[in-house]
Parts: structure tokens; C-alpha cells; sequence
């Protein structure tokens, strides 16, 4: 098998401080976070209000549409979570971080749902630009059915760009004999498919990523069940709180706000809170902003938010 050889890599351990702690890789599995931001990413295009200027200003403070990278420095594998519209960006971030012999050097991209900040980056697998040779897209029925009857993912079909696997809500999926991943269904706005959310386990630890799902209370799953039952969980953190969004109903986006998820989770142990790290954050989102008010606040009550590039070893 092909191995990544990397020099000095260190990985990002979550602590409740919202600051990476740092400990030497070994070879082992590891996640690292290619993106936090909504849909959109940070600026969000057609922002020109004050909290975006820092965006438009400085490149080191963007943030990419959300999405996870799983790499195996042993095998040399690679998989993405979400093909978003900042791909090329991320797919760069990943090379740097796990280089692969040749491009895309993508052994799958799983996708929760039919949302353009979740998919509509699989156009860079086409013979436009990279003219990828049958990349695995793991998704579920009616993502795969959306992909393949609508243009131009449907090209990227019949091309051969991509290769679709047929995934179900429960059943893992043995990716090697190191890693696995499990999708499981969320309540979400499905207007072209379903959306689900990953459990990815590794030799050591495992890990959870629900990006988008609506309030916690439309799931009939409680989802501190599945915390306590993994090392780290990536939430859907999109919006701070009501009114971030002037002149339009949230209740249209019905995400769980950071402080409602804050709220409903205080009674986790300190160790299980220390596990939530809040992802998928709209441009609004004053918590976005490493070190604001609203960040510090989610940090002293025992939560964290997610940053671009941490690592997180299985």
C-alpha cells in the first residue's frame, strides 16, 4: 500500500478552550476540518456589511463551505465529506496536508444532502476541469437519483467522472480495515433528497458530523445519545441565535441555534460537552469570529467551535 510520508505533522486535540492542544501523529487515522462556514462560506457573497469586511480584507480570516476531509496516512486513502462550491481551495488544503500521487487522489466523497453548499463541488470532477475517472460518490437513494437525472451531474455520470454508491440510513460501510462509516438519517428541508449525518469510526476513537438538520426535537433520535457514544461530534451550529437573519423568517431555515443546543445539553458531563464542536456557522454568526463575545461565551460553557484545519486523530 501507498503511504503518505509527512514530515512534522501534528494534530489538533480538542479541548474546551476552543484552542488546539498538539501531540505527535503516529500513523494513525485523522479528520481534519477543510471548512466551518454555511453553504455560503465567509464572506458570503453580496455581503458588504461590517462583519464581513474582515473577510474581504484578509484571506487568513475566510472560511470554507463545511466539509471534512478522512485520511489513512497508512494506505495512503483519502476521502472528503461534502463536495462544496470550495473545492479547489480544500482539495489544495487536503494536498498540502496528505499529498496524493495524482489528482483528485480521492478514494470517495460522501454527501449529506442535496443542498448547493454539499455537492455542487463535484463539479470540478469534470472533464472541464479536472476530468476525474470514476470517483466513488457514496449518497443515499434520492441523492443518487437527483444526481443522475439532473444536469450537469448527470454528465459527470455518464462520463464516468463519477461512480455513485448506493449508501442506507444504519449501515456501515467498511472503508478499509482501519476505518468505517456509518450514515444515519436527520430531519432536514429534503427538497431533492434525503439528509443524513456520519458516524466515521476508527482504530481508537470515533467521531460524528450532523452539518444541517432542523430543530433537535423534530428527530425522534436524542441526539445525546450519539454523543456520549463517540469522541467528538460536529454540529450544526448555523446560527447563533433568532434574529440574525433581518427581514426574513428563520423559521424558513429551522436550524438549532448554539444557544437552544447549549441549553437542551447542560446537563452533559463536562467531558461529554468537551466532545461538541459547533460547525456549518452562517456568515451572521457573531461566534464565527475566533476570540468575539459570542465565541468566548460558547467556549466558557464547556462547548467549542470548530476550527479550519484542526485535526482529530482516530
Amino acid at each position: 500500500m501507498r503511504r503518505f510520508w509527512i514530515v512534522a505533522i501534528f494534530t489538533l486535540a480538542c479541548t474546551n478552550s476552543g484552542t488546539p492542544s498538539v501531540e505527535p501523529v503516529v500513523d494513525r487515522p485523522f479528520v481534519i476540518v477543510l471548512g466551518t462556514a454555511q453553504d455560503g462560506g465567509y464572506p458570503q457573497a453580496g455581503c458588504n456589511r461590517p462583519h464581513c469586511e474582515d473577510g474581504w480584507l484578509d484571506y487568513g480570516r475566510r472560511r470554507f463551505a463545511t466539509s471534512l476531509a478522512l485520511v489513512d496516512p497508512v494506505s495512503g486513502e483519502r476521502w472528503l465529506f461534502e463536495a462544496t462550491p470550495d473545492f479547489r481551495d480544500q482539495l489544495r488544503m487536503l494536498d498540502k496536508t496528505a499529498p496524493a500521487d495524482r489528482s483528485p487522489g480521492l478514494s470517495g466523497i460522501f454527501l449529506t444532502h442535496a443542498h448547493i453548499g454539499h455537492y455542487s463541488g463535484l463539479v470540478h470532477l469534470g472533464r472541464e476541469v479536472l476530468g476525474a475517472r470514476d470517483v466513488p460518490v457514496f449518497a443515499m437513494a434520492r441523492m443518487e437519483e437527483f444526481l443522475k437525472k439532473n444536469g450537469p451531474w448527470n454528465q459527470l455520470v455518464t462520463l464516468g467522472n463519477i461512480s455513485i454508491v448506493p449508501i442506507n440510513d444504519g449501515r456501515e460501510i467498511t472503508l478499509n480495515d482501519r476505518l468505517s462509516v456509518t450514515p444515519f438519517l436527520v430531519p432536514h428541508r429534503d427538497e431533492y433528497s434525503e439528509t443524513v449525518g456520519f458516524r466515521i469510526d476508527g482504530p481508537s476513537r470515533s467521531a460524528i458530523f450532523i452539518p444541517d438538520i432542523d430543530k433537535w426535537e423534530r428527530w425522534d433520535v436524542p441526539v445525546e445519545t450519539l454523543i456520549r457514544d463517540v469522541d467528538l461530534a460536529w454540529l450544526d451550529g448555523t446560527f447563533l441565535s433568532e434574529g440574525e437573519l433581518p427581514g426574513r423568517s428563520m423559521a424558513e431555515v429551522p436550524h438549532p441555534f448554539i444557544v437552544e443546543s447549549m441549553e437542551r445539553f447542560i446537563s452533559l458531563t463536562k467531558n461529554e460537552k468537551k466532545r461538541i464542536r459547533f460547525i456549518h456557522l452562517n456568515h451572521t454568526n457573531p461566534a464565527l469570529q475566533r476570540g468575539s463575545a459570542s465565541w468566548r461565551t460558547v467556549n466558557e460553557r464547556g462547548f467549542a467551535i470548530a476550527e479550519q484545519g484542526e485535526r482529530f486523530e482516530l
